[in-house]
């Protein structure tokens, strides 16, 4: 594990200064554990897109309505509410109902429901495939709203 933190502080010394352009696909990443949600932000902000980064459920939610993302990848299991809730509630939300949602699950096929992800991918991923889900998603995307004043 200290490996991946070296390797995050990393990535993020060579994206300081970098930013994505307006028009870049925006995703939400939900994620409880540190080192994986800001793996994922470095990743996606590699590949030119731009990551906003929750710790927990509600601090997802709350992202969610904030900055409307064209997709958000969340972790199935988070202590209070978990990944299913926030898709769920993602999809009862008018402003938030659009976005493009991939679940991430420890296991291949675990919990997988039709109801509320898109996509679902195991534990572990790989980045360039999670890249790759992104992109095709955020290209059925609806255009993004403006964010509420």
């Amino acid at each position: 594990m200290r490996w991946a933190r070296a390797r995050t502080r990393h990535w993020l010394g060579r994206l300081k200064g970098r930013r994505p352009g307006p028009a870049a696909t925006r995703v939400l990443v939900v994620d409880d554990d540190e080192v994986i949600r800001q793996l994922i932000g470095v990743h996606l902000r590699v590949a030119g897109l731009a990551a906003d980064l929750a710790g927990d459920g509600l601090a997802g939610l709350e992202q969610a309505r904030a900055t409307r993302p064209d997709v958000a990848v969340i972790d199935a299991r988070m202590p209070g509410l978990d990944g299913w809730a926030v898709a769920d509630h993602l999809r009862a939300d008018p402003a938030t109902r659009s976005v493009r949602i991939i679940v991430l699950e420890q296991e291949e096929g675990g919990a997988a429901r039709e109801s509320c992800a898109d996509v679902c991918l195991a534990k572990p991923f790989d980045p360039a495939e999670l890249i790759a889900t992104v992109r095709r998603l955020a290209r059925r995307a609806p255009p993004r709203p403006p964010p509420r004043p």
